[in-house]
């Protein structure tokens, strides 16, 4: 058999070095960036914020400083004083800040994917924290709760919302959903729907809720048109509907109290 004299294959490193030392390169600038220290003022600054709100709480401080230490985590090493002041001269205060549309707050200059995702989670810890003292529990006792949570929920949205809290034959709330959404002025509501969702959860009673993001809370006459088409319908199936609340920016109304309900 004929021996293969071809000169062997010269074997190949692995990795390509220079492949190699691009990862490696790399690996070091952001090990470098991760042991950047922080300015001292900057440092000093945090620590002593988060001082006064341990021993102050939020009560103790305007909005711009308590939005300075939601964005300490989104921005670690930097100074977030001018962006947190820019929020609220963009927004108005803490709450329409935190409640924005993410496309929204991208208009302000510094606010990334960070930033959003920091404050969208403190507005969904503050709705859950407010839902968990009213879900499960009997609402007409505690009203004032109730009235808290719609504010939490719904005042500082820029487009109308419709939600339906749904009863039980003790009133004790069974479920919270949002029914439609809309626009700045207007809000498609389906009695068939709500009605359709009340007999599957066996709800023998309704509160409804929208907010109004003009901050005013009085009624349209397009409101008090559709409450009465869903009290007519739920009339037909053996349902009460206890109120209908409009939530504005720093006051609600209740068709009940205003008459607008029987």
């Amino acid at each position: 058999m004929a021996q293969d004299r071809s000169p062997p294959t010269p074997s190949l490193p692995l990795f390509d070095p220079a492949i190699r030392d691009f990862h490696a390169a790399n690996s070091a600038a952001r090990s470098n960036r991760r042991n950047k220290a922080m300015p001292s003022y900057l440092a000093d600054h945090r620590a002593r914020l988060r001082e006064r709100f341990m021993q102050g709480g939020a009560a103790a401080m305007p909005d711009y400083e308590l939005l300075e230490l939601v964005l300490f985590r989104a921005i670690p090493r930097q100074d977030v004083k001018p962006l947190a002041r820019r929020l609220i001269e963009h927004f108005g205060d803490f709450n329409r800040v935190i409640s924005a549309a993410p496309a929204r707050m991208t208009e302000v200059e510094g606010v990334g994917a960070a930033v959003v995702t920091e404050l969208k989670l403190v507005e969904a810890a503050s709705q859950r924290l407010a839902r968990a003292k009213v879900l499960h529990r009997p609402v007409l006792s505690g009203w004032q709760v109730l009235l808290d949570y719609c504010h939490t929920a719904m005042a500082h949205r820029e487009t109308e919302q419709f939600r339906v809290l749904y009863l039980d034959r003790k009133n004790v709330l069974i479920a919270d959903e949002e029914q439609s959404r809309g626009t700045v002025d207007h809000v498609p509501v389906y009695p068939r729907e709500i009605m359709r969702r009340a007999l599957e959860l066996n709800s023998s009673a309704l509160i409804l809720v929208h907010n109004h993001p003009s901050g005013d809370p009085t009624p349209s006459e397009a409101d008090i048109v559709m409450t009465a088409q869903i009290a007519r319908a739920a009339d037909c199936m053996g349902i009460t509907i206890h109120d209908h609340l409009v939530i504005g920016k720093s006051r609600e109304l209740s068709f009940r109290s205003e008459g607008l309900l029987k």
